[in-house]
């Protein structure tokens, strides 16, 4: 029943911006709720977290600074703001929820997304 969808992925020069949304069914009370992204060779990785019901947010220390994770609770969809984007930031990006407080920066979700491309030129 839970249905992740991610959307505004794409191309962007280094130093610029997107948002990426996830619109989302069946996670209105999943406890926490998450950005990741999977490089090429790379490890999958949590990038941003939030604490559904508060204003706790946690992000990887890569992206601390530059990213912003937010949510709209009245059209329940998630977003990641990406600013001053880097060479070494291309990725899948995943929403991701769970209901269990593991390696969240790890990257362990229950319920994931499609992914949504980002790539980064220079």
């Amino acid at each position: 029943q839970v249905h992740l969808v991610e959307s505004g992925g794409g191309s962007v020069q280094a130093g610029g911006s997107r948002r990426l949304s996830c619109g989302a069914a069946g996670v209105t009370d999943t406890t926490y709720r998450a950005w990741c992204r999977e490089a090429p060779g790379k490890e999958r990785e949590g990038v941003a977290v939030t604490l559904t019901g508060t204003n706790k947010k946690w992000y990887a220390d890569s992206v601390t600074g530059r990213f912003t994770i937010s949510r709209d609770n009245s059209k329940n969809t998630l977003y990641l703001q990406m600013n001053s984007l880097k060479p070494e930031d291309p990725a899948m990006y995943y929403c991701a929820a769970t209901n269990s407080g593991g390696s969240l920066l790890g990257g362990d979700y229950k319920y994931w997304g499609q992914g949504t491309q980002v790539t980064v030129s220079s």
